[in-house]
């Protein structure tokens, strides 16, 4: 296994798979095949949960080592087998790949087959002529040369492996070669000269070396050229679950000391632990908090905790340990001048080999999408021209599918003191004008948005505005947009973790407002604990129609407990509490005489629930105004209960 390592003077360290390699969670079918492709903000706690309990249910989980078993397959085939496995970017598809391969060698799985083919489709995109089954596989094996016409006497026992379909240049279409129509033709013979995309073809349809069998790894951008294929195993790598991630750092790092500290801060840092489902997201953390955590550079006042600062020191580390023979690095980070093989590149774009027809020429590309977004979030803040950028970020903020989202908040972190600091070293002053721009910006679309919530869409870019401020790292800029605010409303919007722990940042920051409305916003208790410290300051506050439990009204009768705590209207209306949950309910309600109304409705209560949060009402001398219990399942007895609170109190 080759890494970037970008802390050192070498180009690459050099490590043992064995070593290096933690278990990822495959399951055996791939779940929306138009999954949208920015795992950042798709992904993390929410999607973990998510992960647990249809692990538990509906879906299986399968080992690498199974994709070629019958149980697992929807097409039984006496002429082969074709597994299909997918994942979004840098999960692990290419890593996992080699260890089947690195298994097969070792004689731990996969015994049936005499020899694997691997091939990257990244690769066969250099072959711009005609070629055959022989030819392709003895420009990659040579020394298989004499023996090949032998190995296709027996085909069930070869395994050929195609990485990276959404990489492939030419067009593979399964739907015409079923036909035997179109312009995919059909290739039988592994003497017959045809495209390379007819070979692929004719291998996954089993038309070719019938009885082989097949593995092709792509991205959900390109599983659709796959749906009529004659695949017996869809598999789908969901990445690290549970203690998969701690896995990863500790055998990520030699002193385990150092591993335990920086999955301790990954975890407990909702953004951070977001990305860390992602081997790739993994590998640029570890590189990026190791030092913080070491003993020559314990410096933990300045961990990076948000992703623009994640990335800021990624890319310092670059440029101070890989940079030292270029005179400007400015000039060659933002690709002014023609890029030359080097050192400084390995950290942040990996050079490729291309041929077109009888050129070769070397190209580059980033290893992960996020390096791409941050360099190109840095470029734009060093280089716009007065003005533009405010006209860019706008342009950019409008579109509906969310593409420039990650973008629009490096841009806002990096007009952070903080964020910025450690890159100016190298890339000399971050234009202040500039800078001052982006912080309007921020300003500007904070306050607009405020006023234009009620619809999911508005709600949505509110929610947004709120990254770009949390990103920003600004008090100033917070307190003077949200000082202001006396109403918050993301009412029906679906919030992650990651989205609680930012509003539960920029609340601390508003002076004056009363209500925080997140009815029907699948919170869950995970969301609500990230929210946790800010509950108390609203007087009025909207929870229903959330899965918060027992657990989760824990967490808000913690806020009603607080000597500051100005609730004075709750609405808890079908959150999943119980009895169990109603004495710790009831026992907050007592120490709250300011409270005017409680709805309860649709929770399993009971008349013994019922009856504590009664007795509690009455015991703190409040002025109820509207008690909501509709549907918590009383009885005659229990509305006796509840009358003596007042005639008007009870629904």
């Amino acid at each position: 296994m080759r890494v970037n390592a970008i802390l050192m003077r070498e180009k690459v360290k050099v490590l043992q798979l064995v070593d290096r390699y933690a278990e990822l969670t495959v399951i055996s079918t791939v779940r929306d095949r138009r999954l949208v492709e920015h795992e950042l903000l798709a992904r993390g706690r929410e999607h973990e949960k998510w992960r647990k309990e249809h692990l538990r249910g509906e879906l299986e989980k399968i080992r690498s080592d199974q994709l070629f078993e019958s149980s697992f397959s929807r097409r039984k085939s006496k002429s082969g087998s074709s597994a299909a496995v997918a994942g979004v970017p840098g999960i692990g598809k290419t890593t996992m790949v080699q260890k089947i391969v690195y298994d097969w060698a070792t004689g731990k799985i996969y015994q049936q087959f005499q020899f694997v083919f691997r091939f990257k489709f990244r690769d066969l995109n250099t072959i711009n002529c005609t070629i055959n089954l022989w030819n392709l596989v003895v420009c990659f094996y040579p020394y298989l040369r004499d023996v090949l016409k032998k190995l296709w006497e027996n085909p069930e026992r070869l395994l050929f492996i195609f990485d990276g379909l959404d990489e492939f240049k030419d067009r593979i279409d399964f739907a015409d070669s079923r036909r035997d129509t179109g312009t995919q033709h059909m290739c039988t013979d592994p003497e017959f000269r045809c495209k390379v995309s007819d070979i692929v073809c004719s291998l996954i349809q089993h038309k070719l070396l019938p009885g082989c069998s097949v593995l092709v790894t792509t991205r959900p951008t390109a599983l659709q050229l796959l749906e009529k294929a004659e695949i017996s195993v869809w598999a789908e790598i969901l990445g690290f679950v549970g203690e998969e991630r701690k896995e990863y750092f500790h055998r990520f790092f030699e002193d385990q000391t150092v591993a335990e500290a920086v999955f301790k801060h990954v975890e407990e840092n909702e953004i951070l632990y977001t990305m860390s489902y992602n081997p790739s997201y993994c590998c640029i953390l570890g590189l990026t908090l190791g030092p913080f955590f070491t003993k020559k550079q314990r410096d933990q006042q300045r961990v990076p905790k948000t992703i623009t600062q994640l990335y800021s020191y990624y890319i310092y580390n670059i440029l101070k340990n890989h940079s030292r023979e270029i005179e400007s690095r400015r000039d060659v980070l933002l690709s002014k001048y023609n890029l030359q093989p080097s050192q400084f590149l390995s950290g942040f774009l990996m050079e490729l080999l291309e041929k077109e027809d009888c050129a070769r020429s070397v190209v580059y590309t980033f290893p992960h999408l996020t390096i791409q977004e941050f360099l190109a979030a840095l470029a734009q803040v060093l280089t716009t021209v007065t003005g533009d950028i405010t006209k860019c970020l706008t342009e950019a903020h409008s579109t509906t599918d969310g593409r420039f989202e990650v973008f629009l908040r490096f841009v806002a972190g990096l007009s952070s003191p903080g964020s910025a600091r450690g890159l100016e070293e190298f890339l000399g002053p971050f234009p202040i004008q500039t800078t001052c721009q982006v912080i309007d910006w921020v300003r500007e679309m904070i306050k607009y948005h405020i006023g234009n919530t009620g619809r999911e869409a508005g709600e949505r870019s509110l929610l947004n505005t709120l990254h770009y401020l949390f990103e920003a790292q600004n008090r100033g800029l917070a307190q003077a947009t949200l000082g202001p605010v006396e109403a918050l409303s993301f009412r029906g919007l679906r919030l992650t973790p990651i989205d609680c722990a930012v509003l539960s940042h920029v609340i601390g920051y508003c002076d004056v407002i009363n209500h925080l409305d997140l009815w029907n916003c699948h919170i869950g208790c995970e969301g609500l604990q990230r929210l946790g410290p800010g509950l108390y300051k609203f007087q009025e506050l909207s929870l229903g129609n959330n899965d918060l439990g027992d657990s989760g009204v824990k967490l808000v009768s913690a806020a009603l407990r607080d000597p500051e705590c100005q609730i004075q209207k709750l609405r808890l209306g079908n959150v999943g509490l119980t009895v169990s949950g109603a004495d710790g309910l009831a026992s907050a309600l007592s120490t709250r005489r300011s409270m005017t109304e409680l709805d309860l409705c649709y929770n399993k209560l009971g008349d013994s629930g019922v009856k504590l949060v009664s007795e509690a009402l009455r015991e703190s001398e409040c002025k109820i105004q509207r008690l909501g219990l509709k549907c918590v399942g009383l009885t005659d007895s229990g509305v006796e209960a509840v009358f003596p609170l007042s005639a008007q109190t009870a629904e």
